[in-house]
């Protein structure tokens, strides 16, 4: 089966110019990483020609000198004591501003007419506020709301001690318990009693023993004549085979 195919396989001769031979040689140029990076290694190869002057080295050193600290302040190292204009550091428009900054900034200036005032201040004895504070002091005082009443005499046989006396019955536990007192230590079954009962009746109902009657148990005589018995009889004859 094979031998012809192999022996064709040595005879085939495809053309080099054929589109899909020219199609998979542009694709593995494509996709070769050798042609890929060619050009990069023969500059690679070449060497480079750095200049001073160049644009990229011009560009490099003028970001250093910017970045460069003591480049930062070589002008105002040469500016300082050269001042004209100015005789002392009051006339100095900046300075006299910086000062003033510096007083509205600071804590203790700012609060320096507050402390020097504020032993200065003269409340007349009657004023409204005053009196206000005095009576709001007596009603959250503690000692004028726990301060004793007078003791208060009263007969015994007065309408309202006779009702206080039977309101602190009512409210007395030890009253309000006193009849139950004589249960004490007396046994007592729960036969009965109405949660027994209930659930006694619930037990009733439930009971499938109660609830159903088997049939085994039930008495049951069959009638030979009803039509039902003698139509199954006359069938039973007609396919006897005896």
């Amino acid at each position: 089966y094979t031998e012809a195919w192999d022996a064709d396989k040595t005879s085939i001769h495809v053309m080099p110019d054929t589109p899909s031979i020219l199609l998979a040689k542009a694709n593995a140029a494509n996709v070769s990483h050798k042609l890929y990076i060619q050009a990069w290694e023969e500059a690679k190869k070449k060497g480079y020609d750095m200049r001073a002057d160049a644009i990229p080295i011009r560009s490099a050193k003028a970001s250093r000198d910017i970045a460069s600290d003591y480049k930062y302040k070589e002008t105002h190292e040469k500016e300082k004591g050269h001042y004209i204009g100015c005789q002392t550091a009051q006339e100095d428009p900046k300075l006299s501003w910086a000062a003033r900054a510096m007083l509205l900034q600071n804590d203790r200036i700012y609060r320096k007419a507050y402390h020097d005032s504020k032993a200065q201040v003269h409340i007349p004895v009657d004023a409204m506020s005053v009196q206000a504070a005095k009576e709001c002091q007596t009603l959250v005082s503690d000692i004028d709301y726990r301060q004793y009443l007078h003791q208060w005499t009263c007969l015994p046989d007065q309408n309202d001690v006779i009702h206080a006396r039977k309101a602190y019955d009512l409210q007395s536990d030890n009253v309000y318990k006193s009849d139950l007192e004589w249960l004490r230590g007396i046994g007592w079954l729960t036969e009965g009693s109405v949660d027994v009962v209930k659930v006694k009746k619930a037990q009733e109902l439930l009971n499938e023993r109660l609830y159903r009657t088997r049939p085994e148990e039930m008495k049951f005589t069959s009638i030979t004549d009803t039509p039902d018995v003698v139509q199954a009889k006359i069938n039973a004859l007609q396919i006897s085979d005896v």
